[in-house]
C-alpha cells in the first residue's frame, strides 16, 4: 500500500495562481480528481492527502467537498488564517469534517524571514493541538533555524516539513542545509515529506543519482519512523510524470527492510495525520 502524502488540486485562473508563470505553462489548466485517479491506480497508490495551494477558506471548503466525493482522498491539509482573531471560529467551522487533518501557510513566500515566529502566528499554532490538526511547514533552507525554534515551542504539536525544505539539488549543494535540517530533526515532533525533489533539480536533465545525497541526509536525520512520500502532483509535472516521481523513493528504499518500507510508503503518513484505515 502506498499513500501519497502531498499533492494539489486546482481550477486554474491567472489571478489565484500568479506563481504559475509562463515557464510553467503545463500547469495552466485544471487539475482535478478525475485527472489523477488513473495515475493512482497505475502506481498502486491507495490513498492521498491533498494540500492547499491558495490561502483562503473557500479553497479549504472546496477541498473538503472533493474529499467527500472521492474516497481516495484520505485527508485535507487546508488553510486558515492563523494570525486572525477569528482563528477559532474558522477552525470550528471546518473541524467537524474528519478529513481535515492539518493546515498550512505558505511561509516561503512571506517577505519576513521571521514570519513564523511572530506573536500572532504563534498564537494560531497553539490552537491546533486541541483540534488534532497537524501543521505543514513549507519553507526554504534559510528558514530551518526558525522552524526549529517554532517546533521547540510546541513539543506536543505535530509538524511535518514539506519537500525536505527545498535544498539546492540542481547545484549539488548540501551545506548549510544539511546541518540545519539535522538540527530541526532533533525535535521528536517533526516529520518530513520526501516530496518536491525533482523541481529543485535540473527539471529537464535530472537523474536518480542526483537525489541520493539528499535522501541519505534525510534518512540519517529523521530515521525511518518520521518519513513519508509525496508526489507534489501536479507541480511535479514540470519535471516528470507521476509514476516517475514516485519511483525515486521506491527505488531508494528497496534496500531497506519490508517493515521500514511499509512505514515510509504508507503507515507513517497514516499515523501522522491520523488517517482512516481503508
Amino acid at each position: 500500500m502506498i499513500i501519497d502524502s502531498h499533492h494539489h488540486f486546482w481550477e486554474f485562473n491567472k489571478e489565484d495562481y500568479r506563481w504559475i508563470d509562463d515557464s510553467m505553462s503545463i500547469l495552466r489548466r485544471d487539475f482535478l480528481p478525475p485527472h489523477l485517479e488513473d495515475q493512482l491506480q497505475e502506481a498502486d497508490v491507495s490513498g492521498t492527502v491533498v494540500v492547499q495551494a491558495r490561502q483562503n477558506l473557500d479553497e479549504t471548503r472546496w477541498l473538503l467537498e472533493l474529499a467527500g466525493e472521492y474516497d481516495f482522498i484520505r485527508g485535507v491539509v487546508g488553510w486558515v488564517d492563523l494570525r486572525s482573531e477569528e482563528i477559532e471560529n474558522q477552525i470550528n467551522e471546518l473541524a467537524d469534517n474528519p478529513k481535515l487533518v492539518g493546515v498550512r501557510h505558505v511561509v516561503q513566500d512571506e517577505p519576513d524571514d521571521d514570519f513564523m515566529l511572530r506573536a500572532d502566528f504563534i498564537r494560531g499554532i497553539e490552537k491546533l493541538k486541541s483540534y488534532n490538526l497537524a501543521y505543514d511547514l513549507l519553507l526554504f533552507p534559510k528558514h530551518l533555524s526558525r522552524a526549529a525554534e517554532l517546533v521547540s515551542m510546541f513539543p506536543e504539536q505535530k509538524f511535518v516539513l514539506d519537500h525536505i525544505s527545498k535544498p539546492l539539488i540542481k547545484s549539488g549543494i548540501l551545506d548549510p542545509w544539511r546541518a540545519d535540517l539535522e538540527h530541526l530533526a532533533a525535535r521528536p515532533n517533526i516529520w518530513c515529506k520526501i516530496s518536491g525533489l525533482v523541481t529543485e533539480a535540473d527539471t529537464e536533465n535530472w537523474k536518480y543519482e542526483n537525489f541520493i545525497p539528499y535522501l541519505d541526509v534525510v534518512v540519517d536525520a529523521f530515521g525511518t519512523n518520521r518519513l513519508m512520500i509525496g508526489s507534489d502532483w501536479p507541480v511535479c509535472l514540470l519535471a516528470g510524470e507521476y509514476s516517475e516521481i514516485l519511483d525515486i523513493p521506491q527505488r531508494y528504499f528497496k534496500k531497506f527492510s519490508a517493515i521500514e518500507r511499509v512505514k515510509i510508503m504508507s503507515s507513517n503518513c497514516i499515523d501522522f495525520y491520523d488517517l482512516p484505515i481503508q
